[in-house]
């Protein structure tokens, strides 16, 4: 194992928790994928995967075999990257927040697909940044996201440790995921 994946941080239990229910040999996006951390966990898991971020050059430095591809793009500055087309079986966001994005995310999942996404909510400025409301979620924002189009599975606006954050989180299933007819696993 090389020291770019011994240091590299691990994965999200909040991802972790719903990636089992990507189909086998899915396809996943990372938005903002940063190290690259939810984009081994996907490869690993044998789906495809792609990361889209500003800066991909801790991703790019995990070597990640081809099933992952690498989008460079400030979406921000630039909108969302015509190169990158749904649908996709997961959509994966963690720390991250551009609200512009949001109907296009919740529009790139499939019909069987997964919406996986976590990020800090209001209440964090008591413990550090990001502070900006710009950043944070409101109260029931990931819900109003994805009402009408994607089914919720589990939602939560909560104060996390070490360290201490407040995040609001969600996993929400396009309506023809098998979790919305059979129940999502017990956790």
């Amino acid at each position: 194992m090389n020291d770019q994946r011994s240091s590299m941080p691990v994965t999200s239990p909040w991802v972790a928790r719903f990636l089992p229910g990507v189909k086998a040999g899915g396809t996943m996006l990372d938005v903002a994928c940063g190290s690259g951390r939810h984009l081994d966990a996907a490869v690993n898991g044998g789906l495809f995967a792609t990361g889209v971020d500003r800066d991909i050059t801790r991703a790019a430095a995990l070597g990640l075999d081809r099933r992952a591809t690498l989008v460079a793009a400030d979406l921000e500055r630039d909108g969302w990257p015509q190169s990158i087309a749904g649908p996709f079986d997961a959509v994966v966001v963690t720390n991250y927040l551009w609200r512009p994005l949001l109907p296009i995310l919740v529009g790139l999942v499939a019909p069987t697909g997964l919406l996986i996404y976590e990020t800090f909510a209001e209440g964090n400025a008591a413990y550090g940044r990001p502070s900006n409301p710009d950043f944070l979620l409101k109260p029931g924002e990931l819900l109003d996201a994805v009402a009408g189009r994607l089914v919720p599975l589990a939602f939560e606006h909560v104060r996390l440790h070490a360290p201490d954050r407040v995040v609001q989180r969600i996993c929400a299933a396009g309506p023809a995921h098998p979790w919305v007819r059979d129940g999502a696993p017990a956790r």
